[in-house]
């Protein structure tokens, strides 16, 4: 394998940003979250995102970050006041673009009122509301701290909070779900003419309560007779599939989602925060923060857990097992843009996959039958 060289132009920037806490750990979630039994420690967790930060922020090399995505957990249990104060802290460290993308996930179990309105005053300008269904029986089972209403009231509110650029959060393949059941909550999502959906799977992750005692889940033409009547649904309603699970209406994509799964550069912070990074020599680096909570508040210096710096002969698979989930995939260029590497190392396998009708040509995109078989057409590089 060809060894990499600096790629000619650094990749955009994003910032990931993990907030660990949440009111109670749902049954299917295998993210890096607690349920809180007291007060947030918001104060400290401030003090040591920017500490974390600090450390980092050679990454950047003084690119403006163009989008900001704060995961958790569940982030909307901070308050306006905390995420003001990291805003200011994180402007004075960081060059942000002037339109940066900057997304909150908020849980609706979690919105008094007044609280969109701090968000929105902090810098947030996109929320990810996760809603994840609709139907009273779903939202039991999977173990959510809202109720229907709680979903509709927190939407409505986000919107007359000045929010007009929202993603819905929903799953399908539920228990016990029929396909007119998953239907109805894309139908009850586009009453709020969202211009965002993340419609994905229920799948059953180890280290989770379902993993251990799994529900009885729909079957597997089940499963393809509620993904095809969602599509032909959000189709009739103007919505693409620009990513496996990503729908929105025109120039609604998230920008987040775009360079992430451009294989552009996200430096991470947080409990448990995933960050990759372009370094100038031409390496591409993975790194991953402290997990637990109290040991992320509490060490000194480098929070930074672990880092592995990706192999050349890994680097064709991570960038087109990222590039592929796009429906339009990428420009041929942005391999080497991205990776360092001349496509013609894998020319062989990109020639046969275009034979076999998988990939199209002159293009980094996986045809209608390559999306379906995608796991088999990326083992081709492995």
């Amino acid at each position: 394998m060809t060894t990499p060289t600096p790629a000619p132009v650094r990749p955009p920037l994003s910032l990931y940003i993990h907030v660990p806490w949440c009111v109670r750990k749902c049954p299917y979630c295998d993210f890096n979250s607690h349920a809180v039994h007291n007060d947030i420690p918001e104060s400290a967790y401030l003090n040591a995102l920017l500490e974390d930060l600090d450390q980092d922020l050679a990454f950047a090399d003084e690119r403006p970050v163009q989008t900001v995505f704060i995961g958790g957990g569940t982030p909307s249990l901070m308050s306006g006041d905390f995420y003001r104060k990291l805003f200011a802290g994180l402007s004075s460290r960081l060059t942000f673009a002037e339109n940066a993308e900057i997304t909150l996930e908020a849980n609706p179990g979690t919105l008094e009122e007044g609280r969109f309105e701090a968000f929105r005053d902090a810098g947030i300008n996109r929320l990810s509301i996760g809603v994840q269904s609709f139907n009273p029986v779903h939202l039991k089972a999977l173990g959510r701290i809202h109720d229907s209403a709680a979903a509709h009231r927190a939407i409505d509110t986000a919107k007359k909070a000045g929010f007009d650029n929202f993603n819905l959060d929903l799953m399908h393949g539920l228990p016990g779900q029929t396909p007119e059941e998953a239907l109805a909550d894309l139908q009850s999502a586009m009453g709020h003419e969202p211009p965002h959906l993340s419609w994905y799977q229920l799948t059953l992750e180890p280290n989770t309560e379902f993993y251990s005692r799994p529900p009885d889940l729909p079957d597997d033409d089940q499963l393809w007779e509620i993904y095809q009547g969602g599509s032909e649904y959000l189709h009739r309603q103007g919505f693409s599939d620009y990513e496996i699970s990503a729908w929105c209406r025109e120039e609604k994509a998230s920008r987040h989602n775009l360079n992430y799964w451009s294989f552009g550069d996200y430096m991470a912070l947080g409990a448990g925060g995933h960050g990759k990074v372009s370094l100038p020599d031409g390496t591409i680096r993975r790194y991953w923060k402290t997990r637990q909570p109290d040991a992320y508040l509490n060490r000194i210096g480098s929070r930074t857990a672990g880092n592995d710096n990706i192999k050349a002969a890994e680097l064709p698979l991570e960038f087109l097992m990222n590039a592929l989930r796009l429906r339009k995939g990428v420009d041929e260029s942005l391999f080497y843009e991205r990776t360092g590497l001349p496509l013609t190392s894998v020319g062989v396998q990109l020639g046969k996959l275009r034979e076999d009708k998988l990939l199209v040509h002159d293009r980094l995109q996986a045809t209608d039958l390559g999306q379906r078989y995608l796991n088999s057409l990326l083992e081709r590089f492995l």
